[in-house]
């Protein structure tokens, strides 16, 4: 069994990211990151910290608007469409969630689509379903960097998905079956789901519920990636129960250390590719 260490593959990532930084700046493209939160919440208010720290660290430019979550609609999409028109923003991102009320899918449509460094606008969800180049959701792209990084085959695979939210488990079946493994998404209304998460050579589990997957759910050999991250008294966890499903696994990703800090790896990948198309 191996742990698949996402911490270290995220800093060497950052780390080439760094020097493709200098050379645009020398180009003449500054890459600079917009990101809108709104409202108070406080797992929000801690990945939105993590992502300035990232673009402290590559030096890449960046703007927070915090917004009243008593907001309007129209005055949201009014902001994003000025940051749309700004040529000094090369990435917009809107945190999720956002305030009940306002409509999420409405303010990803309106981001420009070659500044949706998160991949959720419908244009980029259409082009990944086509299996055509776009910026794809951070967290499904850094997943698939790491299945890269440890060499673990995908072609012709069983692959289980266990969520079907826009963010992490419908584009992630879709990267699965681009990379052509044999994909099923699992969800809540799923009947017999420990029948379908042990047929899984590839296990993919997004549904943010404490050690949800146990060990007599997954089949010898397995890889499992835990998206996870469930914030209890006690710390951090996952969906899967480590300690008991890794004895089974072949790779398994921990929480946290594991997928966290690849998301934010790639979207600063994301915004570093849109600063160079730009």
């Amino acid at each position: 069994m191996e742990i698949i260490d996402g911490k270290a593959l995220a800093k060497s990532i950052r780390e080439d990211l760094k020097s493709e930084v200098e050379e645009l700046k020398k180009q003449g493209k500054i890459p600079k990151l917009a990101v809108i939160l709104v409202g108070n919440d406080k797992a929000s208010q801690i990945y939105v910290k993590n992502k300035s720290k990232a673009c402290e660290e590559l030096g890449i430019e960046y703007q927070e608007i915090l917004l009243d979550e008593n907001i309007q609609m129209q005055e949201l999409l009014d902001i994003i469409d000025e940051l749309n028109n700004r040529e000094d923003i090369k990435g917009i991102l809107l945190q999720s969630p956002i305030p009940d009320g306002l409509d999420i899918n409405q303010a990803f449509k309106r981001i420009k689509p070659e500044k949706d460094i998160d991949g959720f606008n419908p244009v980029s969800v259409g082009k990944l379903c086509l299996n055509q180049d776009t910026f794809v959701s951070c967290t499904p792209f850094g997943i698939l960097k790491m299945l890269e990084a440890y060499n673990i085959e995908l072609d012709g695979k069983n692959a289980v998905v266990v969520g079907r939210s826009n963010i992490v488990g419908k584009p992630m079946a879709l990267s699965l079956l681009n990379k052509n493994a044999t994909v099923t998404v699992c969800h809540s209304h799923t009947k017999n789901l420990a029948e379908i998460t042990r047929t899984a050579d590839i296990l993919v589990v997004a549904i943010g519920k404490k050690h949800f997957i146990t060990a007599d759910m997954v089949q010898e050999g397995a890889v499992v990636i835990d998206v996870g991250i469930n914030r209890t008294e006690d710390g951090l966890f996952g969906d899967v129960d480590f300690e008991n499903v890794k004895e089974k696994a072949s790779y398994i990703t921990p929480v946290p250390g594991g997928v966290g800090p690849m998301t934010i790896a790639m979207l600063m990948t994301n915004l570093v590719k849109a600063t160079r198309n730009s």
